[in-house]
């Protein structure tokens, strides 16, 4: 039977990109978005939850995010959820469930005075390189001491 894994969340970063590259020099940019939920109880109480996720851009798609993304702005993203085992020096494993982004759309307009940031990605920029993505996490396990700081 098929099953799906795919995540579509929209929201602001956490924090700004931070991009390092693996022992065999593949580029990942990691950055966190936070999602808000608002709704109203039965007895019409309004309720917020905010919900806090990890991201992770291989590739093409690293360079793109840690080149135009800032802390604060809001953001579409598109991908999957892979969970890591990290085991620690005690040897305790600890889990980490990250998106793996695989499409990203920014969702405001720069800043007057953010001259860092380009108004549009270019066309050829933003094309999601398929072959490069996957051939960078295809059958890799990477843990935290595999990512060069």
């Amino acid at each position: 039977m098929r099953s799906v894994n795919k995540v579509i969340i929209i929201g602001n970063l956490t924090r700004d990109p931070a991009m390092r590259e693996t022992q065999s020099n593949q580029p990942v940019c990691t950055f966190g978005i936070a999602s808000n939920r608002q709704w109203i109880t039965h007895s019409g109480e309004h309720k917020k939850s905010t919900e806090f996720h990890e991201c992770v851009a291989w590739a093409k798609m690293a360079d793109i995010c840690h080149k135009y993304l800032r802390k604060g702005k809001l953001v579409y993203i598109e991908g999957y959820l892979k969970t890591r085992t990290i085991e620690l020096p005690d040897g305790t494993k600890k889990y980490r469930t990250e998106i793996v982004v695989k499409d990203m759309i920014m969702l405001e307009k720069r800043a007057k005075d953010d001259a860092a940031v380009e108004d549009v990605i270019p066309e050829e920029e933003y094309i999601p390189h398929e072959q490069d993505e996957e051939a960078a996490i295809s059958g890799m396990n990477i843990s935290d001491s595999d990512i060069v700081k």
